[in-house]
């Protein structure tokens, strides 16, 4: 049953993001992206040669907005996976890159690299990667000191230590990011740090895909590989010894590669927060906490989530773009609320 879940949202998948190419100022039949897209893919040739190979047409649909919906799919997948890892890694229902404030750290590196400079250590094509670099440093950095100050003053590592350890992690990159924001006199590098701040896939062309397209894809096979050690997270420490489990080893890994996949996503749209919170919670309402389906289903909700996002983000005001980020966050807000009142925030339905 739940298999052929997977096979329907891999298909409404797919669809979305063809459809949402079609969106925006300029209207695009889906005949003509799927005849555009599978010339570009195949070069099968379905009309002239000519329209699916050049001209306005051509420019809007491969060249605009495909590289930019195939982006929101490939973040919408990672942030997803991060919140599904996160959650069982640290056995907190609550736990996602936005709210551990990882998220904040890597902007925090990502801001540091473009106010100060930073990435000019780099060169050649390093060059290109510094700004991730340091966002990977500062997620890495933050994460790390969100368990510090979870396991300060001992006792059993709880839901709410973490919750309130990212709370002051999260508060204390953003101060920091703000000051730099503050005290800087480049306007445009001012401007592109708001861009990380607020989020957004406008910058999404073909080349920018290359790396969060390997990353995303390499973390989701590993995670996908760890399926039956991410259920036995569930069943907590005491159960893992009796199987054999290195629980501790496992947890460092998941984290520091769920850091890494943060901080990708932070280099390539900026801070979109409530996706990896909230996609894994609707998800496992309907398929369980059973990783072997909440895994692929909340991936692939993740990339249909962002995927539509942005298009709200784009077409709801004419003219004008709204940030990605600001979506996600008034959609996932009143969700993360409802989700308290009705008490339905733990692993499998359960507090």
């Amino acid at each position: 049953m739940l298999g052929a879940a997977i096979l329907v949202f891999l298909a409404a998948f797919i669809l979305s993001i063809l459809a949402a190419v079609t969106i925006g100022a300029v209207k695009v039949s889906l005949s003509d992206v799927y005849r555009i897209v599978l010339y570009q893919l195949t070069h099968i040739r379905i009309g002239e040669e000519k329209f699916l190979s050049s001209g306005t047409m051509y420019e809007i649909v491969w060249n605009l907005r495909m590289p930019r919906v195939l982006m929101g799919a490939l973040i919408g997948i990672l942030l997803s996976t991060c919140g599904v890892v996160m959650q069982a890694t640290v056995q907190n229902p609550l736990a996602d890159p936005y709210i551990l404030g990882i998220s904040s750290g890597a902007s925090l590196g990502a801001t540091f690299s473009i106010m100060i400079g930073a990435s000019a250590i780099f060169t050649g094509v390093l060059a290109t990667m510094g700004t991730a670099f340091w966002a990977f440093i500062g997620a890495l950095g933050a994460m790390a000191l969100v368990m510090l100050l979870a396991h300060m003053g001992g006792g059993r590592l709880t839901s709410a230590k973490l919750v309130l350890a990212g709370c002051v992690v999260g508060s204390l990159c953003s101060a920091f990011t703000n000051m730099m924001v503050y005290v800087g006199k480049d306007a445009e590098n001012m401007k592109t740090v708001t861009y990380w701040l607020l989020g957004s896939m406008v910058s999404a062309r073909w080349p920018k895909l290359l790396l969060p397209g390997i990353l995303t894809a390499a973390g989701l096979l590993f995670f996908l590989t760890q399926l039956r050690t991410l259920n036995t997270l569930l069943l907590g420490d005491e159960a893992a010894i009796t199987l054999g489990v290195d629980l501790s080893k496992r947890r460092r890994i998941y984290m520091i590669v769920t850091s890494l996949l943060s901080a990708v996503a932070v280099c390539t749209c900026g801070i979109v927060g409530f996706v990896g919170l909230m996609i894994p919670h609707i998800v496992r309402g309907f398929a369980g906490s059973d990783h072997r389906f909440l895994l692929p289903l909340a991936a692939l909700s993740g990339g249909i989530f962002l995927i539509w996002a942005d298009v709200v983000a784009r077409v709801l005001i004419a003219n004008t773009e709204i940030p990605l980020g600001v979506i996600t966050s008034a959609i996932g807000a009143p969700i993360f609320v409802y989700m308290m009142v009705r008490r339905s925030y733990g692993f499998g339905g359960k507090d």
